[in-house]
């Protein structure tokens, strides 16, 4: 593809642009679970102001753009309260949940190096752990050991001591996991850590921005945060139910000790000091001012009133798979995540990915996960309003498919062509 030699007009591009976008999710009329999630006119207001604010500022070096610096350490802040962390909390913002795993991923293994000599270091995560601690193991040269989860699909702990050794540098817990929503039981994971010395990170970047308002409207919720002492770091991502557009993500340690071991230092060139907090060098400051502005805007009890409609939501949605014959809901998350799958006592048997593909011809849009096989769903305040049409169509859909299979047993999550 030869790169146009002429340049066009301002018009003509932004024209093509929104061609390009006809055959995108309809993220804004609520029919897609997951992927983007809208807090409304207001959010977008806040957040699109606070863009263009900071479009071409770069948080490569706070020196130069002090107010970056300011911003991340206020979010950092803000998060680390909501996360009940000590006064010693530290952290960073990074590019989203993907790289504030990494970066939990890597400062357990340079601690584990530094404090205990470990130099084959090992990872101990359950099977429904977010495959991007496999990503950091595969690029810090770590080993992982997985194990299998539970009846209830939460981690199972038993197992996990078996597979602990000399050479483990992390656990890890989720909060909630993503595959069926639930909540692992980080006490144990965190108590199983620091019989080793090795690190405890609980991933929460699906519910770092909802699990701690779930708690302030009084639901049931087991201890997951810094209350749980051995927790040692927390992944939050603003850009999911923070409602903070693409991509910020917040890493944070329990002390300042710990966060010293994900930063890069460098001063053997020619361009003097160098020093990198995450895994980048340049960074947009669009996405750390527009996270500051959403989280100002909201408040606590904007934060609140999306998290009450979510739950709503998700209760409804809940209810309403239970009552169609040939599919259930994995798991009793009880949150925000819903994992669909086919109800093996009944027959003849739903093929949930041809029932995934009959609910896209109607325009809703969900991933494909397994084993087993599932629909999975991120439900949101995005989904006010047309939870009800869902599931009249997901009904008619069930009848649809039921008998009929597909050949496409793809579970693609991936930016590869």
């Amino acid at each position: 593809m030869a790169f146009a030699r002429q340049g066009r007009s301002v018009d003509a591009v932004i024209a093509e642009l929104e061609g390009k976008r006809q055959a995108d999710v309809k993220w804004s009329e609520g029919r897609t679970f997951g992927m983007v999630y809208n807090g409304g006119p207001s959010v977008h207001e806040v957040a699109e102001r606070a863009a263009r604010l900071y479009l071409h500022e770069n948080a490569l070096n706070t020196k130069a753009f002090p107010s970056l610096g300011q911003i991340q350490s206020e979010v950092v802040g803000w998060t680390a309260d909501l996360l009940h962390g000590p006064d010693s909390v530290a952290g960073f913002l990074t590019s989203g949940g993907t790289e504030s795993i990494l970066c939990a991923v890597l400062a357990a293994r340079e601690r584990a190096a530094a404090e205990r000599g470990i130099t084959e270091g090992e990872i101990v995560l359950p099977e429904s752990a977010h495959a991007a601690f496999h990503k950091g193991a595969h690029l810090f040269g770590l080993k992982v050991r997985k194990t299998a989860v539970q009846a209830d699909w939460t981690a199972d702990v038993d197992a996990m001591a078996r597979e602990v050794g000399p050479n483990t540098v992390l656990l890890v817990g989720s909060a909630p996991q993503y595959p069926q929503g639930v909540v692992d039981p980080i006490p144990a994971i965190a108590e199983l850590a620091a019989s080793v010395d090795a690190n405890c990170h609980v991933d929460a970047c699906m519910g770092g921005f909802v699990l701690p308002f779930v708690e302030m409207l009084g639901r049931d919720l087991p201890p997951w945060d810094f209350r749980v002492e051995g927790v040692h770091s927390i992944s939050a991502d603003l850009h999911k139910l923070g409602y903070a557009p693409k991509g910020v993500s917040v890493i944070l340690h329990r002390h300042k000790a710990l966060r010293k071991y994900q930063t890069f230092v460098f001063d053997g060139w020619l361009g003097g000091f160098y020093a990198s907090p995450s895994l980048q060098g340049t960074r947009s400051g669009l996405p750390m001012a527009a996270a500051w502005a959403v989280m100002q805007h909201l408040g606590v009890e904007g934060y609140l009133e999306l998290t009450r409609q979510t739950l709503e939501n998700a209760d409804r949605m809940r209810e309403g798979i239970a009552a169609i014959e040939g599919v259930r809901v994995l798991g009793d998350g009880g949150y925000h995540l819903i994992a669909m799958a086919a109800d093996p006592a009944v027959e003849p048997a739903i093929d949930i990915f041809a029932l995934g593909d009959a609910l896209l011809r109607r325009g809703w849009f969900h991933d494909r996960q397994g084993p087993p096989d599932t629909l999975h769903s991120t439900v949101s305040n995005s989904n006010t309003g047309v939870i009800e049409e869902y599931l009249a169509d997901l009904a008619v859909c069930v009848e649809e498919v039921r008998g009929q299979r597909t050949d496409d047993r793809s579970t693609n999550y991936a930016t590869l062509e």
